[in-house]
């Protein structure tokens, strides 16, 4: 950088409320000394100029009735306006924003490690824009244009609502890395905050996707189904061909694989958000009976309740696991009643393990709670029963069988005082 150019970089500095000068968009001229500016040109890519510095920035836009996978993108307004009615808290909210303020953000990179020798060669990021999805995407040429690169991202977009796919763990931890290193040239990043999808989709998926990357949620959830597609791992070899060479034909598979996920993101948020509403009438009896535990685990009781008490209804092979956590519920706002029917019959009817603790459930409410010591040893003699058919040599097994050992033998001293007990083995 020449002496001038630094010169010119610190007079905003000299005088208080001058901001930092804004990035000019190109010339037919300044265009010229592109390589491959036709190829650019005709993927919707403009040369984006500041302070001797230029990176690209492609522009598209999607209409709100494009389909992409089982929604259009239409639908994703209709998932904004749920979370506005929606009273309970989520980490996958939006109440409160409009659905032009959720900006869906995905980044690719020299590297799948973290630190400062990992490059981000692509920051994209879609939104709503009027009737439509626009989805921008700013590339960097060469490693020498990282000002102009992050000068084009952040000088008029708001990143505070991001949506990402482990964004939080990867992606935006990289972009902080490389701002710091330009960040006396460049604005501020924003304060961060922002809805990640990866968490969301482990939590609903787990059961059924081994391996939660975003093509196959794409593939086994959202009806998508990928073409030609660069595999992402394949992307920081596809750059340095490009450093190299300056032809951008391989480097625009990278840029739509890209496009493919920041777009994916915005159905797969609208799926997540039928999920967890109840607006999916295709939602499998897992996937709600995820939605309750979510919803318990976050401490919104009323509508774990809700949920857990339409899936126990219905009959199905989710209904003993339904009224084992319904039961838990109840125990939560100390509803003895209404748990200890519902831990009756799961200690009937449900899996083994579900049997054991709703078994040991009981036998906890008899001993404290009613003072029926003969009822308490009744329910610990059943999970001992339970157990025994398919007890292993785990240490959870051995575990579980010291505990129900001590509370036999607590229950009978308290049944029969001043006589010699055994355990249950």
């Amino acid at each position: 950088m020449s002496l001038k150019n630094k010169l010119n970089r610190l007079k905003p500095h000299l005088k208080s409320g001058v901001e930092k000068p804004k990035g000019e968009t190109a010339s037919a001229d300044d265009s010229s000394a592109i390589p491959f500016f036709d190829i650019w040109e005709k993927e919707k890519a403009a040369p984006f100029y500041f302070d001797g510095q230029y990176c690209l920035v492609r522009e598209i836009e999607y209409p709100l009735d494009h389909r992409h996978g089982d929604y259009q993108f239409a639908d994703f307004l209709e998932a904004v306006s749920l979370w506005n009615n929606e009273q309970a808290r989520h980490p996958l909210s939006c109440n409160g924003h409009k659905p032009e303020d959720l900006v869906f953000f995905d980044t690719e990179t020299t590297g799948l490690g973290g630190g400062a020798g990992n490059t981000i060669f692509l920051l994209g990021h879609a939104s709503v824009s009027g009737n439509s999805i626009k989805l921008k995407q700013h590339i960097l040429p060469h490693p020498g244009s990282e000002v102009a690169l992050y000068q084009s991202f952040l000088e008029n977009a708001d990143y505070t609502t991001l949506v990402t796919y482990n964004g939080k763990a990867f992606d935006w931890p990289q972009v902080k890395t490389r701002h710091t290193l330009v960040r006396d040239h460049v604005p501020k990043l924003p304060a961060f905050g922002h809805f990640d999808l990866y968490h969301a989709a482990r939590r609903m998926w787990k059961h059924k996707i081994e391996r939660m990357k975003l093509s196959i949620v794409e593939q086994e959830v959202l009806g998508l189904e990928r073409k030609d597609d660069i595999p992402g791992f394949l992307a920081p070899m596809i750059y340095f061909d490009f450093l190299e060479r300056k032809n951008p034909e391989g480097l625009l598979g990278v840029i739509r694989h890209n496009e493919t996920d920041i777009l994916s993101l915005i159905t797969l948020y609208t799926h997540l958000t039928f999920q967890l509403l109840g607006r999916d009438k295709n939602q499998s009896p897992r996937e709600t009976y995820e939605v309750g535990r979510w919803f318990s685990y976050l401490g919104e009781s009323e509508k774990a309740r809700q949920t857990f008490s339409e899936l126990a209804e219905v009959g199905n092979e989710q209904e003993a696991a339904a009224k084992h956590a319904l039961a838990s519920e109840h125990k939560k706002n100390k509803e003895w009643a209404q748990a200890v029917i519902l831990w009756q019959e799961t200690a009937e009817k449900g899996t083994n393990q579900i049997r054991k603790d709703a078994c040991i459930e009981l036998a906890k409410h008899y001993e404290h709670r009613e003072k029926n010591m003969e009822l308490a040893l009744v329910y610990c003699r059943m999970a001992y029963e339970v157990h025994r058919e398919d007890r292993g040599g785990t240490k959870k097994d051995l575990l579980f069988q010291e505990e129900l050992d001590k509370r036999i033998s607590r229950i009978s001293r308290k049944s029969f005082p001043g006589q010699a007990h055994h355990s249950s083995n």
